[in-house]
């Protein structure tokens, strides 16, 4: 032991860890501060940097399969939203990208309950949707939320599948997006896995006006921090996934 150092400071594990130190620690930490520098350095969101936030409206829908046994979705009814609309890596116009589809419910579960949903396009196979595609155009296909949700007592992906009803090419850049909502709203089914992995719709979602903020002033969808009763993201990759939005929030905050 060298001279000056306390007993504890060579107590260590075979891979470098002081006891108590947790596992994940330092990988968690780098993540965070990756995207507090890309954050800053875009002076936007780290992923997702290039969208449009617009109004829109949620109306929670019944079917045929029973209640959920989730406060907010037995209770029928329309909610205002927000609605952000983006490009994950902000490529140019005509090249694939991951699209992105932020909803922000306000009091969805009552005064100052507010959700967050944080959906990217996917594939629609039983794997391929917990995977993100790129794509070119709006409307071509489904958003996951990729990795499950806790909805009631099960487990399950969420997902939003777009009603094309005639449209054509909605490019995935704010320039599109503007345009396309011009023309009228975009519609999305709001869906969750079923038992047997087919889709339960819950709700439709309408997209309607863009809203005149600048990129500096794009809301900070978390899906931790804004989740309601029993609707709720599950643990997988959570502490990365919490350290990743804490990153992004302060780089966009950083002087």
């Amino acid at each position: 032991m060298s001279a000056g150092a306390s007993p504890s400071d060579d107590i260590r594990t075979a891979g470098g860890r002081r006891p108590g130190q947790p596992i994940r620690a330092r990988p968690v930490a780098a993540v965070e501060a990756g995207f507090r520098a890309l954050a800053r350095l875009r002076e936007a969101p780290a992923l997702h940097p290039h969208g449009l936030t617009c109004t829109a409206e949620v109306e929670v829908v019944a079917d045929r399969s029973g209640p959920w046994r989730v406060p907010w979705l037995d209770a029928r009814g329309h909610h205002t939203a927000m609605v952000r609309l983006s490009r994950a890596a902000g490529l140019p116009r005509r090249v694939p990208d991951g699209l992105g589809l932020a909803v922000r419910v306000p009091d969805a579960d009552g005064p100052d309950h507010t959700l967050d949903l944080l959906l990217t396009s996917s594939g629609r196979g039983r794997f391929t949707r917990h995977l993100p595609l790129p794509r070119a155009d709006v409307l071509r296909g489904p958003y996951s939320s990729l990795l499950p949700y806790r909805v009631a007592d099960r487990r399950c992906l969420l997902a939003a599948f777009p009603r094309r009803a005639g449209r054509g090419p909605v490019p995935g850049d704010p320039a599109g997006v503007a345009d396309a909502l011009a023309a009228g709203p975009l519609v999305f089914d709001l869906c969750a896995e079923g038992g047997d992995r087919t889709w339960r719709r819950f709700a439709v979602l309408t997209v309607r006006d863009v809203l005149p903020l600048g990129q500096e002033e794009t809301l900070d969808f978390d899906i931790y921090r804004r989740s309601v009763r029993a609707f709720a993201p599950g643990g997988a990759l959570a502490a990365t996934r919490r350290a990743a939005y804490r990153g992004s929030r302060a780089g966009r905050r950083a002087p």
